[in-house]
């Protein structure tokens, strides 16, 4: 499988001389030693809901400030003002050598358009509209190790059969997008709390997996504002819940600072209507570049969990993470990224967000039973090409 995959990349790179370029081959290799404390497993009906007991680990991990990936894009001007545009993106592990969201040959990206003068239309696996809006605002650029980007977009994220529409009016972006069937699921990690997702375009239940959003950016000069919702419909048994998120968010650049935070309004029902999750969640943080080599990041989250399950009086998870990055060249560069969580595992994993990040990396960040607090902390290299 791996002779056949990087085969096809050498003979469209090669391709890409003769047709001037039109396909660039790109990637990340990012791998780090990473320590963690009160280590446990993601609870599930197999073990009784029960996380185990807390363990420290010193492993090798992938991706702690870019996740590992290998891509291809091309594009193909059709005259006019018309491109074609694709978008190929696999997801790897680089310290095992496997593939990362669930096994797929291109699980992170995959799509097919149209840029024109009105938009870019595109087709496939994509992000949705509620993660690309954010990107522009989060201190930590969605760091791979201990972002926690299941918790404040959702673990839907990246989103199977999306058509989405972005475009580009001077500093305002705007998009919106509607997956047929986003093809995320997760397992019951809380009895309170069924598992959730599957593979959606269901013969007869057009809404069951079905996914929407839009977002609206505005950058100009120091400033930033964003505004976005997204919904997903995802499979609960044989029929469907409805979780909602809204954001809010701001950033301001001053001199080698910038600063960022922002809202998101969360409500998650199950397929009775009934209310499993309803919580707010916060985050604040900058970037300071100390000099053109070395530049930090810092970010807090809060989640404040206002029903879980039933329960009114959860404890709120919250997250202080810091990076700090040296560039060696153009090419590469070494970090270091470490983060302090309370009442819920690094990345902010609980049972309030399905322990996604736990379930995509095969790292458990999971806490140990009777356990309200976790420190990680890794060093790593990077190198983009």
């Amino acid at each position: 499988m791996n002779r056949t995959i990087f085969a096809l990349a050498a003979v469209i790179a090669s391709g890409a001389v003769h047709a001037q370029s039109s396909v660039t081959l790109y990637g990340v290799v990012d791998v780090n030693l990473e320590y963690v404390n009160k280590v446990g497993v993601v609870p599930t009906v197999a073990n009784g809901f029960n996380s185990g007991t807390g363990h420290s680990v010193f492993r090798e991990s992938s991706g702690g400030y870019s996740g590992s990936r290998w891509g291809l894009r091309g594009t193909e001007d059709l005259g006019g003002g018309l491109k074609s545009i694709i978008v190929l993106e696999n997801g790897f592990n680089a310290d095992s050598g496997t593939f990362q969201q669930g096994g797929r040959m291109f699980g992170r990206q995959a799509f097919v358009g149209l840029d024109s003068s009105v938009g870019q239309f595109t087709f496939g696996r994509q992000y949705h509209s509620l993660f690309a809006t954010l990107a522009n605002f989060m201190p930590a650029r969605f760091a791979t190790q201990y972002e926690p980007a299941g918790v404040i977009a959702g673990a839907n994220f990246r989103e199977d059969n999306v058509a989405k529409y972005t475009g580009k009016f001077g500093p305002l972006t705007a998009q919106a997008h509607w997956s047929f069937g986003v093809g995320t699921a997760l397992p019951q990690t809380s009895p309170n709390i069924p598992g959730v997702g599957g593979s959606g375009e269901i013969p007869g239940q057009f809404r069951r997996d079905s996914a929407y959003g839009a977002g609206l950016t505005y950058l100009t000069g120091p400033i930033g504002l964003g505004i976005a919702y997204d919904q997903w419909n995802p499979t609960i048994g044989t029929s469907n819940g409805t979780f909602k998120k809204a954001a809010v968010m701001a950033s301001y650049e001053f001199g080698v600072v910038k600063v960022m935070g922002g809202y998101r309004w969360g409500q998650n029902k199950d397929q009775n209507d009934r209310l499993v999750l309803r919580d707010d969640f916060y985050w604040v943080g900058g970037q300071y570049r100390l000099s053109p080599a070395f530049d930090f990041t810092l970010e807090y989250n809060y989640q404040n969990l206002k029903n879980l399950g039933g329960s009114t009086s959860a404890a709120n998870p919250w997250q202080i993470a810091l990076i700090a990055d040296y560039t060696l060249s153009k090419r590469t560069d070494i970090y270091l990224t470490t983060a302090y969580s309370r009442n819920a595992g690094l990345t902010l994993d609980s049972a309030a967000s399905g322990f996604p990040s736990s379930l995509a990396l095969g790292n458990t960040y999971a806490l140990s039973r009777g356990q309200t607090s976790m420190y990680g902390a890794a060093v790593g290299i990077r190198h983009i090409f």
